[in-house]
């Protein structure tokens, strides 16, 4: 059906395939070749144009919540329309949404009409009930300003768990990483930065160079520049560190790996 109706994705796709790399269990794509194909949507590209296809009526009512004014559809909302997720509250408001996804942050709309406002770890979004299906434009703003939240999560997850940022300065960063029963990263060391780890749940068992030091709740431990290190979690719960890193470049790409049971580059 591509050949037929849509032969100009054909050969990107292919390349995508053809250039993919496996990853645990999972078989990636080559981004650069996927990145060449065509932004267009299988209804456009291949069911508008097909021959060999039946369809039915479905009338029970149907919504793919594709923007955050479905979601306020769909939501419970109070006497005067207007729905609240999370720690949310509402003074006066009419017909808005008001969702909140961040720890110990309130989110308080005081005499908004017809409002979306969603507040996140790392972004605020408001916007007009009709012009939802712009958010696509915001990110494209964002885009052209280099900023993060465009294309990076604030919670970045690992096959041994995740690790989000708390604080970041010029040079330093503060982060909470979770590794969670039998995960472990990998033996790694860094050029730019040392780190100091601070156990706050569970137990880690910590690799620096040739010493193996087992640290508890309310212990730390410091990582020099350049040390060879990495943590274990070994235990039967969810082991939780504050990873407080110093130096000139903090950035992911920082890290030398000698070892990774998730075979990783």
């Amino acid at each position: 059906a591509f050949a037929q109706h849509a032969p100009q994705m054909m050969d990107h796709a292919q390349a995508a395939l053809d250039g993919a790399e496996q990853d645990l269990g999972f078989r990636r794509l080559n981004a650069a070749a996927f990145g060449q194909i065509e932004k267009i949507s299988l209804d456009y590209a291949i069911m508008e144009k097909a021959d060999n296809l039946q369809v039915m009526a479905f009338s029970d009512g149907w919504s793919d919540l594709g923007d955050w004014e479905a979601l306020r559809r769909i939501s419970d909302k109070d006497e005067r329309g207007t729905a609240l997720v999370g720690a949310a509250t509402s003074v006066d408001c009419e017909g808005s949404l008001l969702w909140s996804a961040s720890e110990g942050q309130e989110l308080v709309g005081i005499g908004l009409e017809n409002i979306i406002a969603v507040a996140m770890p790392d972004a605020v979004l408001v916007a007009d009930r009709r012009r939802v299906q712009d958010v696509k434009k915001a990110v494209a703003a964002l885009q052209v300003k280099g900023a993060k939240q465009a294309c990076q999560f604030t919670r970045d997850h690992r096959p041994w768990g995740w690790f989000d940022s708390l604080a970041m300065g010029p040079r330093f960063q503060v982060k909470r990483i979770v590794v969670t029963p039998g995960g472990q990263l990998s033996l790694q060391s860094h050029v730019h930065r040392a780190e100091h780890w601070i156990v706050v749940e569970g137990t880690a068992h910590v690799t620096i160079d040739d010493a193996v030091t087992m640290v508890t709740e309310n212990q730390s431990v410091f990582i020099p520049l350049g040390a060879v290190h990495r943590m274990e979690n070994r235990g039967k719960v969810n082991m939780t560190l504050i990873e407080v890193q110093t130096g000139s470049y903090l950035g992911e790409d920082d890290i030398i790996r000698y070892e990774d049971v998730y075979s990783r580059k």
